[in-house]
């Protein structure tokens, strides 16, 4: 692949500027960290090299990047963004959802309602139905970027919502299959929704003891990879738990039914499965079941079963490089999607409750250097044998430091072992400056009822302030665009 040269007064136009100081990872290690190109400032020489896949992110050239966006959709992601900044008012709205008013029929509960739909819940979710959802990602897939069909349930305390939820998940598998081809990245799946919450809890509690005492005997545990390492949380449990009891083990045997024949529905859609990750609460039992069933499904290059690494635990980075070296072993080709993480003050408010330190990392720029960690890694790993990797990141460094280290292992940009991802109604220009640069871009996609949904729309304004607040480079994008438009229009 050629290289670009541009002289030191163009590389200058194209640096990416913002109203707050960008970051700046901390790089202990080139070769695990690429500089950022982007950002350094050119020498005294009269050219500056260039890699084409960081030169190629113009967040700059808004009519390009917002090319496939209609002005009408641009003017209420604007208002939605600008509403999601205002912390008052996410407050408000947060408080009036989770009060008694929603919880019986009244004029009140459908005003609420009605005015969701037609913001928050159009924004960030892609219908009512998976069918709907679908016609939302061909639409998407006309603008080069493709989707993950997510039934937006939370979680489920009892059989009989499990299995309603298996056939929601089994649903989206096939409105999944019946869109055009590579329209769908990833179905995703929570095992919070297929499994009960109080028998993950229960798994997790034996799992952790087990680490703690590796004497102890699980008789119900299949082989699986590396759950823990020795910076793993295991202050959740603080006594030896008892056994599984056998009502446990036939709901353990339900549970694992339900998760092998949605994998075998994506094996037989060759549409991978990515299982979300949760509280580290229950975060081991979920590593189990996605760990137990990639060793079945994953053959050959290209995993079907994925599973989540949150980059904000200090014991990420560990935990990652421990299953990826046991599946290498085995020779199991793993998949793995890296998000920073969704659960920051209750993760925190947990451990300092049990008087324990937060299993967070301690500054933002340790989880941005966790995560930049994590993805060089994976890109290296990738880049040298099989597996996949999936980098959900809303951030603009992220991203370029991602781009700049896939043209130097030489992966090229449409690679099918590579994809980035940012939540559906976030981020639109990063979505859009990648897949304008050649990469695979996916875009989080939850669907349900609003009802069903309201939960995961409450814990994105609560769990997400921070990037929320941040959309501001988006906005002021966006609003560029809608100038750049009217003016346009009238002259």
């Amino acid at each position: 692949m050629a290289t670009r040269v541009i002289p030191p007064r163009i590389l200058k136009k194209l640096r990416y500027n913002t109203a707050t100081k960008p970051f700046q990872p901390s790089l202990t290690s080139p070769a695990l960290s690429p500089p950022n190109i982007l950002d350094q400032k050119p020498p005294s020489s009269t050219t500056t090299v260039i890699p084409p896949a960081v030169a190629d992110l113009n967040f700059h050239d808004v009519e390009k990047l917002f090319s496939y966006v209609p002005t009408s959709k641009l003017l209420r992601s604007t208002a939605v963004l600008h509403a999601t900044a205002v912390e008052p008012l996410v407050d408000v709205g947060t408080w009036i959802m989770r009060s008694e008013l929603m919880q019986t029929n009244n004029p009140v509960r459908d005003m609420a309602l009605s005015a969701t739909r037609a913001t928050f819940f159009d924004h960030f979710c892609a219908g009512e139905d998976a069918v709907t959802a679908g016609k939302s990602i061909a639409g998407l897939n006309e603008s080069g970027l493709r989707g993950m069909l997510v039934y937006g349930v939370e979680d489920a305390h009892d059989n009989d919502a499990c299995d309603r939820n298996l056939k929601a998940f089994l649903h989206t598998c096939d409105v999944s299959r019946s869109l055009p081809p590579s329209s769908v990245s990833f179905n995703i799946v929570k095992i919070t929704a297929i499994c009960p919450m109080s028998l993950l809890e229960r798994m997790s509690d034996l799992l952790r003891w087990q680490k703690k005492d590796p004497s102890m005997v699980l008789p119900w545990k299949q082989d699986s990879l590396p759950i823990f390492s020795d910076l793993s949380p295991l202050y959740h449990t603080r006594k030896r738990p008892e056994p599984l009891t056998a009502q446990e083990e036939r709901d353990l045997e339900l549970a694992n039914k339900r998760f092998q024949e949605l994998c075998e529905k994506c094996v037989q859609s060759n549409i991978p499965l990515l299982v979300d990750a949760e509280f580290t609460s229950v975060q081991p039992a979920i590593d189990y079941f996605t760990y137990a069933a990639a060793i079945v499904h994953n053959k050959g290059e290209n995993p079907i079963v994925f599973n989540t690494m949150q980059t904000y635990l200090k014991d990420a980075k560990d935990r990652l490089f421990l299953a990826s070296k046991a599946a290498d072993k085995m020779g199991i080709p793993m998949g793995f999607k890296l998000v920073r993480g969704a659960y920051m003050s209750s993760e925190r408010k947990l451990a300092a409750d049990l008087g324990f330190a937060s299993p967070i990392h301690n500054t933002i720029k340790d989880t941005h250097k966790c995560f930049n960690d994590c993805s060089n890694f994976m890109l290296e790993k990738i880049a040298n044998g099989p597996g996949g990797l999936v980098l959900a990141t809303h951030n603009i460094e992220s991203g370029k430091l991602a781009a700049a280290k896939a043209h130097e292992l030489g992966i090229g940009k449409v690679n099918h072992k590579m994809e980035f991802a940012q939540l559906y109604g976030m981020s639109e220009a990063l979505s859009f400056g990648l897949s304008n640069a050649g990469f695979q871009v996916s875009k989080y996609m939850p669907f349900g009822p609003v009802e069903t949904v309201m939960p995961y729309l409450l814990r994105r304004a609560e769990e997400n302030r921070g990037v929320l607040a941040a959309s501001g480079f988006d906005r002021q994008l966006m609003r560029k665009e809608l100038f750049r438009r009217l003016k346009s229009s009238v002259f």
